[in-house]
């Protein structure tokens, strides 16, 4: 009987390891093809492991790497910011991003019409939510303790009152950074354009006028849809309908 649980048991760890190395030996594969300057064969291994419903910030990042080599400045824009999103602090990720967004043939120059929100923007870009999470919950446990023992016991001394103070003050902060950085991260939605070819309509629909023409790379907000369309707001404000297939969210 213990022989036959023993077997089982090992068979399952195989199973499991066996599940877990796959992914693993895919990317070191795509990764071969990359070195090779296979790029098409790299991307297709790296995207049948996204299609397994595994992402991570150094998959994402490699695939931007083998579309910007091939030349799809769309796609590798989209995946740069994708990486960028699960590993917000990394330096290769914001260089690479940075330096394809550059080659865009279209460049949204404009003012931001909020510089509030674009200084909150660049401050918190790299923290991870989670992390922000957590300091408001530690600052929130602190700020009871401390309220605990100013009210709930014999001690009345003047630090008490400062430190309430000054953490009330640092949980107020933490919470608008958490919520701001949920906001812009997860609720607000932002696509890339892909095609090469991408009118912008005043209207969900090409029979109304072309605003402009958009270009692989460009970061929209997605703030409506229709049928085959979305509404999108272009990062110098300008707004206007787009076909659906014409982007990719993030």
């Amino acid at each position: 009987m213990r022989r036959v649980i023993a077997f089982i048991l090992l068979a399952l760890f195989a199973g499991y390891s066996l599940s877990h190395a796959t992914p693993r030996s895919d990317f070191d594969r795509g990764n071969q093809f990359f070195q090779e300057k296979a790029y098409d064969s790299a991307i297709a291994v790296y995207s049948s492991i996204e299609r397994q419903g595994l992402e991570s910030a150094e998959l994402y990042f490699n695939l931007g790497n083998a579309y910007f080599k091939k030349g799809d400045l769309g796609h590798a824009v989209l995946y740069y910011m994708r990486a960028r999103r699960l590993k917000p602090g990394d330096d290769d990720i914001a260089v690479n991003l940075a330096f394809a967004k550059g080659y865009t043939r279209i460049q949204m120059e404009g003012v931001q019409l909020n510089p509030v929100y674009s200084l909150t923007e660049n401050v918190l870009g790299p923290y991870r939510l989670n992390l922000l999470a957590w300091i408001s919950s530690a600052l929130f446990i602190v700020l009871i303790l401390l309220l605990a023992a100013r009210f709930g016991s014999a001690f009345r001394h003047e630090w008490l009152r400062g430190a309430i103070t000054i953490c009330s003050i640092l949980l107020v902060m933490s919470v608008f950074a958490t919520t701001f950085k949920y906001r812009h991260d997860y609720v607000t939605k932002r696509g890339v354009v892909v095609a090469e070819d991408c009118p912008v309509q005043s209207g969900p629909t090409d029979q109304t006028a072309t605003e402009l023409h958009g270009a692989p790379g460009l970061v929209v907000e997605i703030i409506g849809r229709s049928s085959d369309y979305v509404q999108v707001v272009f990062e110098n404000k300008r707004q206007g309908w787009v076909r659906y297939d014409k982007i990719e969210t993030i």
